[in-house]
């Protein structure tokens, strides 16, 4: 029988996505009062690979990453998923906007893999709590990645998958310097 261990440590990052340069700048500031230090930001990429957020926020949209510095137990995604959905309420708020500005997805980075948190169901989702479902994106291999069938059309982008992995080089040199 395998006994069950504590989660390694993790690094949680967050996307950012919006049109606007004052809610990425708010959002980058709240997330790091929540969750800690930030680590590192990407580049902003353009979101044009869907539609899907336009009728809510508008055209001419980007997302970008940020990751924090203090690594996490990974079991705390939903929790994080819950506490960004209110941020992005809140920057709404203060801009003025009368509607979402601004749409955060945390995510879970290991050694092993980049988890989002989504509160969109599907059938290779895997429920989490509260309503977040854990969304396998990115499996990582010696290499480079290993897309998925489902992996998000942008997430597909060299440049994105670059940030993922020097991020994941960054924990792996960390948790190895940790012992």
């Amino acid at each position: 029988m395998a006994e069950i261990k504590s989660f390694p440590p993790a690094r949680l990052v967050c996307g950012i996505i919006s049109a606007v340069d004052a809610a990425f700048d708010r959002a980058e500031a709240r997330l790091a009062g929540e969750f800690g230090e930030l680590a590192s930001r990407s580049p902003r990429f353009p979101f044009d690979v869907t539609d899907y957020y336009e009728p809510e926020m508008g055209a001419g949209l980007r997302r970008g990453f940020v990751a924090f510095r203090p690594l996490v137990d990974p079991a705390g995604l939903a929790e994080a998923k819950i506490r960004t959905n209110a941020i992005e309420r809140e920057i709404s708020a203060e801009l003025g906007t009368g509607g979402r500005i601004v749409n955060l997805d945390p995510g879970c980075l290991t050694g092993a893999a980049l988890i989002m948190a989504t509160a969109k169901n599907c059938a290779h989702r895997i429920p989490m709590r509260g309503g977040v479902y854990g969304h396998l994106e990115i499996l990582f291999t010696r290499t480079g990645v290993r897309l998925l069938e489902w992996t998000y059309p942008d997430f597909r982008r060299a440049g994105i998958q670059e940030y993922f992995i020097a991020e994941r080089r960054r924990l792996l040199a960390e948790l190895q310097a940790r012992g």
